[in-house]
């Protein structure tokens, strides 16, 4: 990868980090009219997928090259929020019985949180991202995704994923298993080939012929195959059936990956185009795909259109909250909207000659619109008890009632419950731990009911 100066982070900014098994990538996305517009894109074959040892741990060499593309991706990200980057592991990092000791070491070194997500869930995300730059229409799709160790399956009609699967068959994984000396061979193709449509029979019904229109295939194994295709006259962003058996004829033809010289294939990729491209040929004769068409989109691009939802969501629950509790003590909401609107448009004007920090203006009008419309609950009650403290989904109306109570309204609150600072930083373990429901707190309530028994018979 290039040398790139870091550029100061503008908070509008979005980044994904996908922390594949043969390549790290870092999307940085602004987010404009519904849309995300790339603002840079780096990447680097780091290929993870085949650091694993014979017990299943990362070798120390392979997390080594995984600390140094995160370190240079960790100087690009230099003062972004944490709310606006995301970073996931995918199948290397599934299978690693290190894979804390790597995560750790990331986070120390990205700046950022590394999730190592599902199988499942990476195929949510691929989908959400290819999706994204596909028409919309009511076709059915059938999208494929050939990773360095594991392969995802959706289904999926418009921005909705239907049926999801990751398959334990990648590019790293089938190169290592079947090409490990590095020549092609016809039994070795038959082989990759047979064993790949073996595992795909574990799909089900959900996924055969009938149940999708069109198929699209993204990211790194298909793309790279289309790229060469295209150099030699077929369609652009297209693989079809005939242009794979041709590939692999001109694989067998050169023998061995050191020959192999094809135009549009770049030299990261000829270690793991053989595994890579018999898992396709073994797709195409499962599924029956006579044309794939290449994705624009992919699981980066998923992770920036999730973080966008996800902020998304979490206002609607917020301005759900309020009107909830505003209805639940009786406000009258004609009046309290006009308390709101009047608020918005004198802090508007105000707002004209104050220099806000990207976003913080929004945030600030969010929060006075709030207050304006459960106004009248402060003038109306002396005192509230609220239980609602520490409800993820339903307990930021009362956080609205204990901003004002802070901040000069005479009305006073009793907070009941779990503290909202415990939800936001606790973990599960210490809330089990809080309410008695961990193994210690069970066998106390348990000696405690023992003793009482035992006092009940002494004292008959």
């Amino acid at each position: 990868m290039e040398n790139h100066t870091p550029i100061p982070a503008d908070k509008s900014l979005l980044a994904a980090i996908d922390l594949g098994s043969n390549s790290f990538r870092l999307e940085i996305g602004r987010l404009d009219s519904g849309h995300i517009e790339r603002v840079e894109y780096l990447k680097e074959a780091v290929r993870q997928g085949g650091g694993l040892d014979e017990d299943r741990n990362l070798t120390p060499e392979a997390i080594e090259r995984g600390l140094k593309c995160l370190a240079r991706f960790g100087e690009r990200l230099k003062g972004f929020d944490a709310a606006h980057v995301r970073a996931v592991a995918t199948q290397t990092l599934r299978e690693a019985n290190n894979r804390e000791v790597f995560t750790k070491l990331a986070k120390k070194t990205l700046g950022f949180d590394v999730e190592v997500i599902s199988g499942v869930e990476e195929a949510r995300l691929i989908y959400q991202g290819v999706s994204r730059f596909l028409p919309q229409s009511n076709e059915k799709r059938l999208v494929i995704d050939i990773g360095g160790r594991s392969t995802e399956f959706i289904l999926g009609q418009g921005f909705t994923a239907h049926h999801t699967a990751s398959l334990h068959v990648g590019s790293v994984a089938w190169s290592l298993k079947h090409f490990a000396s590095g020549e092609f061979t016809e039994k070795a193709f038959t082989r990759a080939e047979i064993a790949a449509e073996s595992i795909f029979e574990t799909l089900g019904a959900h996924f055969n012929p009938q149940q999708w229109d069109v198929a699209y295939g993204a990211s790194g194994t298909v793309g790279a195959v289309a790229d060469v295709l295209a150099q030699y006259g077929r369609p652009i962003d297209t693989v079809t059936k005939e242009g794979l058996h041709w590939l692999r004829e001109e694989l067998l033809n050169t023998k061995h990956v050191e020959k192999l010289k094809l135009l549009g294939l770049k030299e990261d990729r000829k270690p793991v185009i053989a595994g890579g491209l018999a898992i396709l040929i073994g797709i195409f004769d499962y599924f029956q795909i006579e044309t794939l068409h290449v994705a624009k989109g992919a699981l980066r691009h998923g992770l920036l259109y999730d973080m966008v939802a996800r902020e998304n969501a979490m206002l609607d629950i917020r301005n759900a909250s309020v009107l909830r509790l505003a209805r639940k003590f009786d406000v009258d909401e004609t009046h309290a909207n006009t308390v709101a609107e009047v608020a918005d448009t004198l802090f508007d004007k105000i707002s004209a000659d104050i220099q806000f920090e990207s976003g913080e203006q929004q945030a600030h009008a969010r929060k006075l619109h709030w207050v304006a419309l459960l106004h009248e609950i402060g003038r109306k009650y002396k005192q509230i008890i609220t239980i609602e403290d520490g409800v993820i989904n339903g307990g930021f109306g009362s956080a609205v009632l204990e901003f004002m109570a802070d901040h000069g309204y005479a009305v006073q609150i009793k907070r009941l419950g779990i503290p909202d600072t415990f939800v936001e930083h606790g973990s599960p373990e210490e809330l089990y731990a809080m309410l008695g429901l961990d193994a210690t707190g069970i066998v106390r309530t348990m000696e405690q009911i023992f003793e009482l028994k035992k006092a009940e018979r002494f004292t008959i």
